[in-house]
């Protein structure tokens, strides 16, 4: 497919600080027709024969949503005369939300954790299995926005990785096994949606504007979704804040120009909920408004009578949508909706789940997990234990799963956090001291068929080994027994769709951890954590011979706890994140706000750039805490024998989408367990790009290997992971000179360098 990058270079730049002080978003019009070309074709084909026998009224009834017989978040419009049934559209990326007969699967930050492209792609094709039988034709993720601008960002646990290529390729993996079971994915949200706090506009004032300069925008937020789009995304949707001061889903810059324009995407871009749009949206790019009409529907009739909106860009948004409808297959799917009803309400049950999906279930529990500490080979346990201590709130089952707001919003553990109304300014406690996470809250919440908490999995453990459990899920201070084997500490960190979190910790689970650690010479703390979670308070205790972060593992996390703790599985799981000493060490902390009382109009300047996380530490000489990639295992592994082939690339423009996908580079590393089990490495590739940030993620690889073997990891380097955005020629410019090729087992722990040279 040879598309020419942003044809529609009308008013090319996006200006992050205009003349007069505030940026704005140009206007790129008209939206460009969908091309159907190559994956698309026969979608393409099929769908232009459908439309073409619709009326315009029939056409705008599929752009919009209707109330329907089922708890669908959202129904599209039908057409009966043509036997086209219509779509149900469902939350979430982790999973069918608020139903029953279903899994609920890893967060994208525990499966961001595992580094894992195959297990993740499993994960899409086993959870679009479930939407499909449910018959929810469209699942509204993965999350490639928010990366994770502010540590502090209530939805960060929804993404894979603060890391845009990270994101881009676990995003990708997810896209296509979604669509591989039939459904059409919804990468979201589009884009520069970094934060819950003024995210919509409610109450008089404006959402936020995140003021982002062109080339952060290409080279850092889009990066994921153009990702996304390679791998045949059918929808995107479009988000809730502003970009440049202009509404996301009625940005024609980036809705028209970047998406449909330099992108070529074929799909179709969907309204947020009840998200800011107008009648001009449609022109804008806007392709389908949920959950109901909006400004559309018949104002959408009328603006093309008028001459406002052209028939042929409804015939358009009709035809995208379609065309996706017809890309995954699903001309034979069950009747929309089918599996969703009103569980409180007589119904007939519909099973979704699939055997086959409980090992990628259990898998995925296991490799999300991250062992920060281990002193002196704590872990894992040797032999049977006879004496186990287990404290903390997080080690318990929550009091109730049943049909009630808890469960729809994924909130069993913290039921303040049911009771905030969106909109309204909330505080809630950092710990969700109600139990133990599963995942964080709201959209993207999943619906477990059960919980095994991590009490009740080493209970279980116990009653095989005939070991003596001692517990206390309640007290701040409990006894502890001096005789126990080791005490298991576990506490979390909560976070929520709607609101920002107060901080990086909260004093009541490290207090708890450092009181048990005060009495029990070998205390063991495991914290589920729906975001970055400091461990200063306690990290360095001598106490604390062992540190897990085990994130938000789903339905069976206390069984992968267990199974990690007594090494019938090795901790695999590298941080998709920087953990910092102190709070202030990240670069942007706080979500941003109104900039003083009486101010309807929040600004949120993207000064820093693509400089966040740990391009962030690198560049200003940070040390973290934990960083960026690191993770312990019970095993060791050496690198050796860096080689590089560069293919006789030299500086240049691309000038087409299919050139920055070409391999100019391929690099190979050994890499040998040198311990004494069995053990999963992840070999990192770092770029060293010339007057960028001293490190940029491009490569990863995980590899099982058997005590003493060696396997090789492979890295191909695309042109477009070499170049950068050129605001002025407005295209990706891979510039002469040398470029530093770091290979690791973390962004700090470099075992080989290398270089590749770019002749002028």
């Amino acid at each position: 497919m040879k598309s020419p990058l942003n044809s529609y270079c009308l008013a090319g730049l996006l200006l992050p600080a205009a003349v007069a002080g505030r940026a704005t978003s140009p206007d790129v019009y008209p939206t460009p027709q969908g091309k159907g070309e190559g994956p698309w074709a026969a979608a393409y084909q099929s769908a232009r024969a459908l439309v073409g026998q619709m009326t315009l009224d029939e056409k705008v009834n599929i752009t919009r949503g209707f109330k329907a017989d089922n708890i669908c978040a959202g129904t599209t419009g039908s057409v009966p005369r043509l036997n086209w049934p219509g779509m149900c559209l469902h939350d979430a990326g982790n999973g069918v939300r608020a139903a029953e007969l279903v899994n609920a699967w890893p967060s994208a930050l525990h499966s961001g954790a595992s580094w894992d492209r195959n297990l993740t792609h499993q994960r899409g094709l086993y959870m679009g299995g479930e939407f499909k039988g449910k018959g929810i034709n469209i699942a509204l993720g993965p999350n490639a926005g928010p990366l994770g601008r502010t540590p502090l960002g209530g939805r960060n646990w929804e993404g894979f990785s603060v890391d845009p290529y990270l994101s881009g390729q676990l995003n990708a993996e997810t896209i296509t096994g979604i669509q591989k079971a039939g459904v059409i994915a919804n990468i979201k949200h589009f884009i520069a949606n970094e934060q819950e706090t003024y995210r919509r506009p409610y109450f008089g004032v404006e959402a936020a504007s995140s003021n982002v300069d062109d080339k952060t925008l290409h080279e850092y937020y889009l990066w994921p979704f153009m990702d996304g789009v390679h791998a045949g995304v059918g929808s995107v949707m479009c988000s809730y804040n502003r970009i440049n001061n202009t509404y996301g889903c009625e940005n024609s810059k980036l809705m028209n120009g970047l998406l449909k324009g330099e992108l070529a995407f074929d799909g179709f871009v969907m309204l947020d909920w009840n998200a800011q749009h107008n009648l001009n949206s449609a022109n804008a790019g806007l392709d389908m408004l949920m959950p109901m009409g909006g400004n559309w529907g018949q104002n959408l009739t009328n603006a093309v009578r008028n001459g406002t909106v052209a028939e042929a860009r409804v015939s358009d948004m009709a035809t995208r949508i379609v065309a996706s409808w017809y890309l995954v297959g699903q001309d034979n799917f069950p009747v929309p909706g089918i599996g969703m009803k009103n569980l409180t309400e007589p119904h007939e049950l519909v099973d979704a789940r699939n055997p086959e999906s409980k090992p990628i279930l259990m898998e995925g529990a296991i490799t999300g997990h991250v062992l920060l500490k281990n002193t002196n080979n704590t872990l894992p346990f040797k032999g049977k234990q006879k004496m186990l201590s287990v404290f903390g709130y997080d080690a318990a089952l929550p009091e109730t799963k049943n049909t009630d707001i808890l469960f729809q919003l994924g909130y069993y553990s913290s039921q303040e956090m049911a009771q905030a109304v969106l909109g309204t300014e909330a505080h809630f406690d950092q710990a969700a001291r109600g139990g133990t996470i599963i995942s964080g809250g709201r959209a993207a919440a999943t619906a477990p068929s059960y919980i095994i908490d991590p009490l009740n999995a080493i209970q279980q453990r116990a009653m095989e080994d005939d070991t003596w459990v001692n517990w206390d899920t309640k007290s701040f201070d409990p006894p502890v027994n001096p005789a126990s084997n080791a005490c298991l500490v576990f506490i979390n960190a909560i976070s929520t769709e709607g609101w920002d979190r107060d901080g990086l910790h909260d004093d009541f689970s490290d207090g708890l951890v450092r009181n048990v650690a005060s009495k029990c010479a070998n205390t063991i703390v495991v914290v589920h954590a729906s975001g970055i979670r400091l461990v200063d308070q306690w990290i360095e205790h001598p106490n604390v011979t062992a540190a897990i972060i085990a994130h938000v593992p789903g339905q069976d996390s206390g069984r992968a706890i267990v199974k990690l703790l007594y090494g019938e599985a090795d901790f695999s799981g590298k941080l998709p994140y920087t953990i910092a000493k102190n709070e202030s060490d990240y670069a942007v902390y706080k979500p941003c706000g109104l900039a003083h009382k009486g101010d309807t109009d929040p600004q949120c300047d993207y000064t820093e750039g693509q400089y966040l996380d740990y391009r962030a530490f690198d560049a200003k000489n940070i040390t973290p805490r934990f960083e960026f990639g690191y993770g312990l295992s019970y095993t060791t592994f050496n690198y050796s024998y860096l080689s590089i082939s560069a293919h006789g690339v030299r500086k240049c423009v691309s000038t087409t989408l299919n050139e920055l996908w070409e391999v100019v580079a391929t690099l190979e590393v050994s890499i040998t367990n040198s311990g004494a089990v069995a053990g999963h490495e992840v070999a990192q590739l770092y770029l060293g790009i010339p007057g960028a940030p001293p490190k940029q993620l491009r490569g990863f690889e995980k590899l099982g290997l058997q005590p003493r073997e060696t396997g090789k990891a492979t890295f191909e380097l695309t042109k477009r992971d070499l170049s950068q955005w050129d605001v002025v020629q407005q295209k990706w410019v891979l510039h002469a000179g040398e470029y530093k090729i770091y290979v690791g087992a973390s962004s700090r722990d470099i075992r080989l360098t290398g270089k590749i040279v770019i002749s002028g």
